[in-house]
């Protein structure tokens, strides 16, 4: 069976809660029949209906299983012309916690002078002090 190539203009024609598909990583899906299970609610799907939802659906933190059953809805590619090469989103499954990103070493930095500096006024300073 040969993959159905659908334009980006065509994928936006269907938008409602009667008729709803959704790109999803260059992928289209018709969802329409699964509305009613989206643990989610309707609206949040109906929002992306007719457009690339790749980061919202991402954003989210889906679980592995709900990738699994968003595979049922699938009809066909988003063609050549209309493909997305990246996206800006960070892969989160469901029950994972994002991946921090900075490397700044001043998260260290800063703490380790703070206690230096609270050693120092506890042993050299503040006994003079006295």
């Amino acid at each position: 069976m040969t993959a159905k190539i659908f334009s980006l203009d065509e994928v936006s024609k269907h938008r409602t809660k009667s008729d709803l598909w959704v790109i999803i990583h260059n992928k289209v899906y018709d969802i329409t029949h699964f509305i009613a299970e989206h643990p989610g609610g309707e609206e949040v799907l109906v929002d992306e209906g007719g457009k690339d939802a790749t980061e919202a659906f991402e954003d989210i933190g889906h679980s592995d299983e709900a990738r699994e059953i968003l595979e049922n809805y699938l009809i066909g590619t988003l063609d050549e012309a209309s493909q997305r090469k990246e996206y800006n989103v960070n892969v989160i499954r469901a029950g994972e916690l994002p991946e921090e990103k900075s490397s700044s070493s001043l998260r260290i930095i800063l703490p380790a002078i703070a206690i230096i500096g609270a050693l120092v006024y506890k042993f050299v300073l503040a006994p003079k002090a006295h």
